[in-house]
């Protein structure tokens, strides 16, 4: 069977994935994606299949190895190689508890072979509180200790984290209230200044429905960002998630629930929560994906009020 073109092989690219890739000015690594496979495909014994569309962060397609078992290719962009080491790390100290079973790496190119797992949390429709019961609990199978393992710690994210609200709401005309922003960086400030070494655990750092897939008759996590924090941080991503249905009700039972499901503090997982919201609802505007980042933002300025 004839290798895709060029042409065809952008196409084959999510559109938010590509979008992702120009804004960060890699469209060299679009134009050399066919390459890339093909020297994977040919140094890793595997067969390159469908892409898969509902990709946000990379290039994910199926694979299959010379001896007939199915795996999962994932191609970083470029410019996000350092991602894909600290994604590399979690996924070797996890060892396939918690998270996908890494079979091959590539740091330097940003590549990786992982298993396949069944299907993603997201297509089985399951009641929210349900949906969080598993995503909380897949989450807490990954926390550990992991001293000295290289990765940034909350302290340093939530650093980063202040510094992209702020350049990316400016950079985006604004697209939410002065007072969301201030709001989530008087929040983030203060999981800052309360990092402890000594507490800080592994941490998956975007724990959602799409990075949730069946496994072993339950669920295993994906794409992990990886960082050394307090656990509150991963509880803080599902309080981003869901933006609409937390206006349903006292907003902060959410917190005060996943904080007593598992013996931790309920106001830090809000203040990851309104950080997370509005990071990732400008993150979302920039690149397209829509309506959630719309809602999370909307959201995040009902909250603010």
């Amino acid at each position: 069977m004839s290798e895709p073109s060029g042409a065809t092989w952008r196409e084959r690219v999510p559109e938010v994935v590509r979008n992702k890739a120009l804004a960060a000015g890699a469209t060299r690594w679009l134009d050399d994606l066919p390459s890339l496979v093909a020297d994977l495909s040919r140094e890793w014994g595997i067969g390159v299949g469908a892409a898969y569309p509902d990709g946000t962060e990379a290039f994910v397609a199926e694979a299959t190895l010379d001896d007939g078992t199915p795996a999962v290719l994932k191609l970083c962009v470029s410019r996000a190689v350092e991602a894909a080491r600290h994604e590399i790390t979690v996924l070797r100290l996890t060892g396939g508890e918690g998270c996908v079973r890494l079979l091959r790496a590539d740091p330097e190119r940003g590549a990786l072979l992982l298993e396949r797992l069944g299907r993603p949390l997201v297509r089985l429709s399951l009641p929210l509180r349900r949906r969080q019961e598993i995503l909380s609990a897949a989450a807490a199978r990954v926390w550990r200790p992991a001293p000295g393992c290289g990765l940034p710690t909350g302290a340093a994210k939530g650093r980063w984290l202040a510094d992209y609200v702020e350049r990316t709401w400016e950079a985006l005309g604004r697209p939410c209230a002065e007072r969301t922003v201030a709001h989530a960086l008087t929040c983030v400030r203060r999981r800052v200044d309360a990092h402890d070494d000594e507490r800080a655990v592994l941490v998956h750092g975007d724990v959602h429905q799409w990075n949730a897939l069946e496994a072993d008759g339950g669920f295993r996590l994906v794409d992990p960002d990886g960082l050394l924090a307090e656990p509150e941080y991963d509880l803080g991503i599902l309080m981003r998630e869901d933006p609409v249905e937390l206006l349903t009700g006292d907003p902060r039972e959410r917190a005060r629930r996943l904080a007593h499901r598992h013996g931790l503090d309920a106001e830090a997982i809000w203040e990851w929560g309104a950080v997370e919201r509005v990071a990732t609802g400008l993150l979302g505007t920039a690149i397209g994906l829509q309506p959630l980042a719309r809602q999370m933002l909307t959201t995040a300025d009902r909250l603010a009020e």
